[in-house]
């Protein structure tokens, strides 16, 4: 019984981490679709959504059924809670992709402006945070899982600047109102993304110690 247990446990790795893979590289692909006016790679990501969603329901039926089938303990218990949760965020992580592939398509119709330099730094904050929590969730590193809060705040702080720099440049230039408001908006899904990554972290450290530190960073 646990040898076959530990053996659900294994698959089930597998598939939260290819799940993690693929939202990973939607991320990357959305980001460059909107810095590059890159249609295509926008349509690329946007067209994928669905997989993503069968992957999510597929790893929660598969953390049910290890649960009714085995009732696993201590250790074993918290993995799978653990993997519920961080199933949930990275589906909605792929759906922020989404939404920022989204904007991107409107501004390849838009002419082309430019986006704030600061929303690459962003881009690039919450990119290294998806990975970072990613690694340290494979590897069991609790303290590179910490370091992510720290980083949660700096990507809030760039996401005022941007929205300051958004207001500033639509006062300056009305016509380029709706463009801006998109590129506000892909700022604002990139400081979700950064939010769940930080739940992520949250559950790994649950997962490592066994303590629940919501609130506490």
């Amino acid at each position: 019984m646990k040898m076959q247990l530990h053996r659900e446990i294994d698959k089930l790795k597998k598939s939260i981490l290819e799940l993690s893979a693929k939202v990973e590289n939607d991320v990357r692909l959305a980001v460059r679709a909107a810095d590059d006016y890159n249609a295509e790679l926008a349509d690329e990501v946007i067209s994928r959504e669905n997989v993503t969603n069968n992957m999510e329901v597929d790893i929660e039926e598969e953390c049910l059924k290890i649960l009714a089938l085995y009732q696993p303990v201590a250790g074993d218990l918290r993995y799978i809670i653990a993997v519920l949760k961080i199933n949930q965020d990275l589906e909605r992580i792929g759906d922020l992709a989404v939404h920022i592939a989204e904007r991107a398509l409107f501004l390849c119709k838009q002419p082309k402006l430019g986006i704030p330099i600061k929303l690459d730094i962003m881009a690039s904050r919450a990119q290294g945070m998806l990975k970072k929590v990613l690694d340290a969730f494979v590897n069991n590193d609790e303290s590179a899982a910490r370091q992510v809060f720290e980083e949660d705040i700096e990507v809030n702080k760039v996401h005022k600047e941007i929205f300051h720099l958004v207001k500033e440049s639509i006062m300056a230039k009305p016509d380029t109102y709706e463009s801006m408001l998109q590129i506000l908006n892909i700022s604002r899904h990139l400081e979700r993304i950064a939010d769940h990554v930080t739940n992520i972290a949250e559950d790994l450290i649950y997962l490592v110690e066994g303590r629940i530190v919501r609130h506490k960073h």
